[in-house]
Order: C-alpha cells, then sequence, then structure tokens
C-alpha cells in the first residue's frame, strides 16, 4: 500500500530528469466525479452513500462495498488506469522499485521478481503472462491528470496526504498475501474482476503493516468480486486478500490510500514538544532540573509521581489557552501535498486583470490550498522552507514562508510568526512578510467568498490597498 499517504517527496532527485515526459492522455469518456469541491468530490466517490451515514457507520469502524453496475461509471474508472498504457508508459523510462514492482503470492508469502535497472515492456508482459505476476505500479498520478485531480481533491478533503498504486493481476493469481495496512483504503475496480476476502482485524486501527498467517486469520467476515465502477472502502488494520478469478483474464483497480501517522497520538507527538517549550518560559517549575541521577536509576516512582503533576500542569494551560500547534505533521503535509491541477489554465499563475484598488472587490485564489496559523518565533530573520521538486511538473513546486515581526507590548516583548503558505512557480521563490496586525485582514479574505478591499480590518487605506497587491502580485487573490 502506499506509505505516508502516498508522500510525493520520497520520490527523489533522480525522478527530476523525468519531469519533461508527457502524461499518459486518458481515454475519451464523461466525467462523473463532481470537481466542484473537494466536498463534492468525496460525495461523488462514495455515492450513492451519503458522507454523514459514511462517517458515522463505516469510518475507522468496518467496511464498505458499494456495488454500482453503472456502465457509466465503469467507463470512467477504467480511463483513470488501463493495462494498455503500460507500454507507452515503459518507452518513457520506468525503473523497478522506484515506479514498478512484480510480485506474487507463493505459499502464503511474498515474492518480488523485480529485474535491475528500466523496465523493459516485453519482459513485464512476458512475467505478466507466463509467471502471473502482479504489476504494482506506484504513483500513477506522475502520469493520469484525473487520478491526480482525485488525489488533490481528497487532499483538501481530509487535510491529509493521500496516495495511490494500481494493482494488475493476471487470472488464476494473487499478488499479496494476507496482510493489514496502517491506512485508510478506498478500492476503485477499473478493468476485470477481482475476489476479495476480508477479515477481521487483530490489531484495530494498525499504526504498521503486517502480514498474517492463513491460520490465524480465521474465516473471512466479507467475500465478494468487484466489477470496474464498483468501490470498496476498509479501515486501516483490516485484513484483506485479493485473487483474479479464473476466467477473468486479469484485474486492474486502483488503491487510494490516507490517514498514515495522522492519529491522535501521533498529533500529541507533533505538537505537546512546544506546548511544554511554552508553558516552560512561564512556569519556573518546569526549569529546575530533575533529581541527581534520575538517568541512572532502575526505579523512578518518585520522579513519575513529579511527571504527572507537571503533565497536569502542561494539560491545565493548554485548557486555558487552547493553543495546541502542530509543527513538522503541518510541514510534512503543506510540502508534499499535490499542487493544484490547472491543466493548461496556467495563466492563473501570472498577475492579470484588474491591479486592486481600495474600492475593489477581491477574492483568494487555490482557496484549499492556503493555510494561515501563528507560531512562536525566536529568531528575528526570515526563513524559507524549500520544498523537493515534483518529478511529473517542471513547473510546480511548493513553499511555506514565515513572516515575522516583532511587537511591544508594555515592558514585555513577545517574538512570533505569522505563515502563510502558498504554492510558488520555481522562478519565484521569494515571498512575502507581513505584521501581526494583518492577521485579521488576512482571516477575512481567507474566510469570506468574497471581500472588498475598503472593508478589510486595517488603520490605514493605503494598507488595506498594499495588502491586496501584494497579494495580487503572488497570484493569491484575483479582482472581480
Amino acid at each position: 500500500m502506499p506509505k505516508k499517504g502516498g508522500k510525493h517527496a520520497e520520490m527523489g532527485k533522480e525522478m527530476h530528469t523525468q519531469c519533461k515526459r508527457a502524461k499518459v492522455e486518458a481515454a475519451s469518456s464523461p466525467s462523473i466525479m463532481n470537481f466542484e469541491n473537494p466536498d463534492s468530490l468525496f460525495g461523488s466517490l462514495i455515492s450513492p452513500i451519503k458522507q454523514e451515514l459514511f462517517f458515522r457507520e463505516y469510518w475507522e469502524q468496518k467496511p464498505l462495498l458499494v456495488q454500482r453496475n453503472d456502465p457509466l461509471l465503469a467507463a470512467y474508472y477504467q480511463s483513470l488506469f488501463q493495462l494498455s498504457d503500460l507500454k507507452e508508459l515503459c518507452s518513457q523510462g520506468l525503473y523497478y522499485g522506484r515506479d514498478i514492482n512484480i510480485c506474487r503470492c507463493v505459499n502464503g508469502k511474498k515474492k518480488v521478481l523485480n529485474k535491475e535497472g528500466k523496465v523493459n515492456y516485453m519482459q513485464l508482459k512476458k512475467d505478466f503472462d507466463q509467471k502471473k505476476a502482479t504489476i504494482q505500479f506506484h504513483q500513477p498520478q506522475r502520469f493520469k491528470e484525473e487520478l491526480w485531480k482525485i488525489q488533490e481533491k481528497l487532499e483538501c478533503y481530509f487535510g491529509s496526504l493521500v496516495g495511490s498504486n494500481v494493482y494488475i493481476t493476471p487470472q488464476g493469481s494473487q499478488g499479496l498475501p494476507p496482510h493489514y495496512d496502517d491506512v485508510e483504503v478506498f478500492i476503485l475496480q477499473l478493468e476485470g474482476e477481482k475476489h476479495w476476502r476480508l477479515y477481521k482485524p487483530t490489531v484495530h486501527l494498525a499504526r504498521e503493516y503486517n502480514v498474517e498467517s492463513e491460520d490465524r486469520i480465521g474465516k473471512p467476515t466479507h467475500e465478494f468480486i468487484l466489477k470496474p465502477g464498483d468501490l470498496l472502502y476498509f479501515p486501516r488494520g483490516t485484513i484483506h486478500q485479493a485473487d483474479t478469478p479464473l476466467g477473468i483474464s486479469y484485474s486492474t483497480h486502483v488503491t487510494i490510500s490516507t490517514y498514515q501517522n495522522n492519529s491522535w497520538g501521533d498529533f500529541l507527538l507533533d505538537a505537546i514538544p512546544g506546548l511544554v517549550f511554552d508553558t516552560a518560559k512561564d512556569d519556573v517549575t518546569l526549569r529546575t532540573s530533575i533529581p541527581r541521577q534520575l538517568l541512572m536509576q532502575v526505579d523512578v516512582g518518585d520522579s513519575t509521581k513529579k511527571l504527572s503533576s507537571l503533565l497536569r500542569k502542561l494539560a491545565d494551560r493548554l485548557e486555558n489557552t487552547r493553543d495546541l500547534r502542530s509543527s513538522d505533521m503541518k510541514k510534512d503535509f503543506i510540502m508534499s501535498r499535490l499542487p493544484p491541477c490547472l491543466g493548461c489554465d496556467t495563466d492563473t499563475l501570472t498577475p492579470g486583470g484588474k491591479l486592486p484598488k481600495i474600492d475593489s472587490k477581491i477574492r483568494l485564489q487555490f482557496r484549499d490550498h492556503a493555510i494561515l496559523t501563528v507560531e512562536p518565533e525566536q529568531e528575528n530573520s526570515v526563513s524559507i522552507m524549500k520544498p523537493p521538486l515534483y518529478p511529473w511538473d517542471e513547473v510546480w513546486s511548493w513553499g511555506a514562508v514565515r513572516y515575522k515581526y516583532q511587537c511591544a507590548v508594555g515592558e514585555q516583548h513577545l517574538d512570533e510568526g505569522l505563515f502563510f503558505f502558498f504554492f510558488f512557480s520555481l522562478q519565484q521563490t521569494h515571498g512575502l512578510r507581513f505584521p501581526l496586525a494583518y492577521l485579521d485582514a488576512l482571516k477575512q479574505i481567507w474566510n469570506s467568498s468574497t471581500v472588498n478591499v475598503k472593508e478589510l480590518n486595517l488603520i490605514s487605506d493605503e494598507e488595506k490597498e498594499n495588502l491586496a497587491l501584494s497579494l495580487w502580485t503572488e497570484c493569491l487573490i484575483e479582482v472581480i
């Protein structure tokens, strides 16, 4: 299954040379997914199941099978990826391990049949036909724009990274042994048919991938055949295995996964260090020394009581301030998520139309990709985080610029920073700088469908106009 929700940055620098290769064009078929916004996209993905019902009864609880028997939906799913696409893709320079895995389940174990270096299509087809090997294609959204659009919208919907793999399995064969994953899984059946068996989890909401033996998992709780246009969801930890039945030439499905390392436990591990740091600045108890030789002791009973008391202080502070901030999780999401799929509409990257004036009405562009947050700041310099390049696009990269200021409140000086995350072109890696006094105005722009420049929550008309102009120059707003 895709790891880290499909963390795109893991492709590495070796992929950069492939950024100019063309994507495989999808077959002409009507898109029956609703791409108006992330909410509508997810709603159309699980239709006819309503979102409220899905999250109340299925999410993280039990599998959901949607068998549709809809020719239009089957045709659309088939356009997302096909076995016939592999010949063209191999000519663009695919590599074993990085782009493709060849595997087969033998005696309850996964046997990897990868060769070295570039993938040769004739050899790939030979392994598929003669060795009955499953082809696992990593991150197909690099080549299929429709999959890119789906994953990008799902990342906006969940606020979590989304990854995908395509599995193509010949008849009478199985690629993977019974196992469970650490991700929430959505299966879209694209071609042929797949026989699935699901089992009761041995680890509920598992945090890691694991193979399970046949003698431990018992009888299936669910058993069914997926056909083109069908959708299957199951929570992390659900034990599963799937094979292509005899009489079906092959099966193609795409696995879309999300919510890896995205639990409350992960968030606490990410956010508690900042809470401790902030609290220690104000509470001398947290700054007192630990007992002598504590790290050398076996019995630390007295110290655990002290630690429990300190944890209660942290809880009290959190209850009063309601301020628990993510650090690495947020940066990882912002820097690794998919850019918006613009297709040929790259004009949105160039400032155009009317300049924003005091009487203008403006709106935020790429709303689902903008994040405002305030973080503590100890340094006085501007820091710029530069993410890795995306291998499937030579134009886009992502970044986050930290906007800092220093303000004085009476005799107390506070250093804080205002983050505004946004995408930028590789030729424009600079950012903007705003004082905290601009935060309310930025929230107005971010929270409103449209806003009048003159109504921005700033003191002077000059400040209002300058803020709008700064955002317009970076293509973050447009004038209505």
